[in-house]
């Protein structure tokens, strides 16, 4: 008598079906992973100590686009609004950057009471001089800084600010930086007062500085 040969249990071709499944889960795994970091850079409530202030900020000594050095002692005594990024950015620092300027040009005269800074996360390749061209390209009361890969690793771990390199696969001399962008207003007395996503609205950002400054925003101004 003879007998069929026995169907192997993963014939290749349930194999191959199955290899699209496979990677599929494990790309969204990785994307969850890097979601996750993101978050993780910035929860949604600020960490806080137990006096019920915010960990996030402090003091930095960066250099502006004159070369000058700058701290967070040269805006005592007024809001400071801080934003992080780089030059090379292609379209989340160009967006927040927008923003801030529709905010100030709202806020008109009274932006005098607030300090504006974009600190890079790529000193490497951003100097003072090209920051500091770059913010005032947007508004020329944005204030860029830079500094030694030292310092923006100081005022990044202050602000809690997630970045990190990745590598251009098809040009390994280039790279691109992943990074949290929020913008962080911090009050008066250098304290943090609260934070907005790159996408706020214009409108509502210039509410926020005007109330921190203690004057009436222009709501109605064009």
């Amino acid at each position: 008598m003879t007998t069929n040969p026995k169907t192997p249990a993963n014939p290749p071709s349930a194999v191959a079906a199955k290899r699209p499944l496979l990677v599929a889960l494990l790309l969204g795994l990785a994307a969850g992973i890097a979601s996750a970091l993101l978050l993780l850079a910035l929860p949604a409530t600020a960490p806080t100590q137990s006096t019920g202030k915010a960990l996030i900020g402090g003091p930095f000594s960066l250099v502006d686009g004159a070369g000058r050095r700058v701290t967070e002692k040269d805006f005592a005594g007024k809001p400071l609004l801080v934003y992080f990024g780089f030059t090379n950015c292609p379209d989340v620092c160009p967006a927040g950057l927008q923003v801030i300027a529709a905010a100030l040009a709202r806020l008109g005269d009274k932006t005098n009471g607030v300090g504006v800074v974009f600190i890079t996360v790529d000193p490497e390749r951003d100097t003072p001089e090209l920051l500091g061209k770059y913010a005032a390209s947007f508004d020329k009361r944005i204030v860029g800084l830079s500094g030694s890969p030292e310092e923006i690793a100081a005022v990044t771990k202050a602000y809690r600010v997630y970045a990190t390199k990745v590598p251009d696969p098809d040009n390994p001399a280039e790279y691109n930086v992943d990074h949290s962008s929020f913008m962080y207003l911090m009050d008066k007395d250098g304290a943090y007062a609260r934070h907005f996503p790159h996408s706020v609205d214009a409108n509502a950002l210039a509410d926020a500085i005007a109330k921190a400054i203690g004057a009436p925003s222009s709501a109605g101004a064009s």
